[in-house]
């Protein structure tokens, strides 16, 4: 293995991708902290588990090969001291202000193998979980007024956003909600310490310091030269331009980062929840997020006179837009719900747009979405299909759930 990431297209033949299953977590959600953990409804977990295990399957069939997100870290934390730093900053994070509270909780984590130790963590730490007698404050006591330690990281099973892959290289995320700000020091300790990636001196274009957010539904990248970026719900400007700028500086394949402007809202979250690439001129997009005649704002940002500076050039079509930076002469936006409103809105909330290429003009879908992935075969995609009743509560989709790690050139 050469390169143990090398991400050039959307839709270059997929060869490598990272996954989380959705673990117990998911079972400590509860009704009155669910838009504190930034759910809208409480999944079942042995059936979430089982359509995520056919997602799995699904892609190992076509030939991709799934490594999962908890077995990398756990696997990363084989030196102890490493284990401890990261146990450390894991509780520092999790604003354990007590130092009484934060000894007994690194003691009762250190107590596990690597992977329970990684699996509690991301499933979060209860108060009834500790002995009565090592629980001395008001608050530990009081398990009813929040039942936490540490909250649990339910949204994990979307690895698409606290890390993206360009190039060789990764922007890894400063998530813009505190729920999933902690996500990000995984991928952080896996390319620095899992045998797998370390001492291959893999560039991070942005860091999990960088204090404006951004995450990796909104990164695409759509050729070896040239990525799109969303300005939505979840990523800043000011992140995109810093991220512009470190690529510019730092290697020397992406020339062009195309910042779209989408509505800011829930549904739609992410630029991937609206618009993903499927082939070489083909997209998927939700017609909702032009404004009237089709217009957006588009900015084309690229290399400027010096280093810390870029130049940006102003589109409002979308599809011309495209066609300038890709070189493409014909291009087909491809609408979710086929255009029909009723069917757009239903099937874009479960993720009708947000569609995982494996190669060029193949795609992974929800089932759910009938309309929109009848509409993708019409024009020359094939569709293959997950189900979703249990893994489409969290808001996020095939795309959502999966980090290309490595694909094939096109």
């Amino acid at each position: 293995m050469s390169k143990p990431i090398h991400v050039t297209s959307e839709i270059g033949k997929l060869k490598t991708v990272m996954l989380k299953r959705p673990g117990y977590e998911v079972e400590n959600l509860t009704p009155e902290y669910l838009e504190r953990l930034l759910f809208d409804d409480i999944p079942y977990l042995p059936i979430i588990q089982e359509e995520h295990d056919y997602f799995a399957k699904t892609l190992q069939d076509e030939g991709v090969e799934v490594l999962y997100l908890e077995n990398l870290v756990a696997e990363s934390l084989t030196n102890p001291e490493v284990k401890d730093e990261f146990v450390s900053r894991m509780l520092q994070e999790s604003n354990m202000t007590s130092p009484r509270t934060y000894e007994n909780l690194k003691e009762y984590l250190l107590s596990f193998s690597n992977l329970d130790m990684v699996n509690k963590i991301m499933a979060g730490i209860r108060k009834n979980e500790l002995d009565i007698e090592k629980r001395k404050h008001l608050y530990e006591l009081m398990e009813d007024h929040y039942p936490f330690y540490t909250d649990p990281m339910p949204n994990l099973y979307f690895t698409r956003d606290p890390a993206a892959a360009i190039g060789n290289g990764l922007s890894i995320n400063n998530m813009r909600e505190p729920a999933r700000r902690r996500e990000s020091m995984f991928m952080e300790y896996v390319i620095k310490h899992h045998p797998r990636f370390a001492g291959h001196d893999i560039p991070v274009w942005l860091d999990r310091n960088y204090n404006n957010p951004i995450e990796g539904g909104d990164e695409l990248v759509l050729s070896e030269e040239v990525v799109a970026i969303g300005v939505s719900a979840r990523t800043s400007a000011k992140a995109i331009e810093k991220l512009a700028i470190n690529l510019f500086k730092k290697q020397d394949k992406v020339k062009k980062v195309v910042a779209i402007e989408i509505p800011s809202c829930r549904a739609f979250m992410h630029l991937d929840t609206v618009f993903t690439m499927v082939d070489r001129n083909s997209f998927t997009i939700h017609p909702m997020i032009q404004g009237p005649g089709g217009k957006m704002n588009i900015y084309i940002l690229e290399k400027g006179q010096d280093e810390e500076h870029v130049t940006i050039s102003y589109r409002t079509d979308i599809q011309e837009a495209l066609k300038e930076v890709l070189n493409l002469t014909e291009l087909d936006l491809i609408l979710c719900g086929n255009g029909d409103e009723i069917a757009a809105a239903r099937e874009q909330w479960n993720d009708g747009s947000n569609t995982l290429a494996i190669a060029p003009g193949v795609v992974v879908t929800y089932d759910r979405n009938y309309v929109s992935n009848q509409c993708l075969r019409e024009h020359g995609i094939k569709v293959i299909e997950i189900k979703s009743s249990e893994l489409s509560r969290g808001r996020g989709g095939p795309r959502c759930m999966s980090m290309p790690l490595v694909r094939e050139d096109i």
